[in-house]
């Protein structure tokens, strides 16, 4: 949409935003809760299939500062938050080694 907000963006009556597709996954219209696209979120996937890459980098933008607060705050790292949507897409395997390769590298710039 013209303001960045994401088109299929909903507000209920107390104004608070959703999502269409998650809605509709809940109320049992559809199979899935979201694209992965917007499941990872503010993590953004490129791939490069040329070169046989992919690679995952965060979207930094001004409306997610509150919740990278949050984060901060709670000491949950990013790639925690999207747990779920890297275990869909890439395996409950891929993220155990994520999560170890972060684990040894505590309070390394990672």
């Amino acid at each position: 949409m013209e303001d960045g907000a994401c088109s299929f963006m909903t507000k209920n009556e107390l104004g608070i935003s959703g999502c269409a597709f998650e809605q509709a996954y809940y109320d049992g219209k559809i199979g899935f809760k979201k694209p992965i696209s917007c499941h990872l979120y503010p993590i953004r996937r490129t791939v490069n299939e040329t070169q046989d890459f992919e690679a995952l980098n965060y979207d930094e933008w001004e409306i997610c500062n509150a919740a990278c607060e949050i984060g901060e705050k709670e000491q949950l790292p990013l790639y925690q938050f999207v747990k779920d949507a890297l275990v869909r897409l890439y395996g409950k395997q891929f993220y155990e080694i994520l999560d170890q390769y972060y684990q040894s590298k505590s309070g390394e710039d990672f």
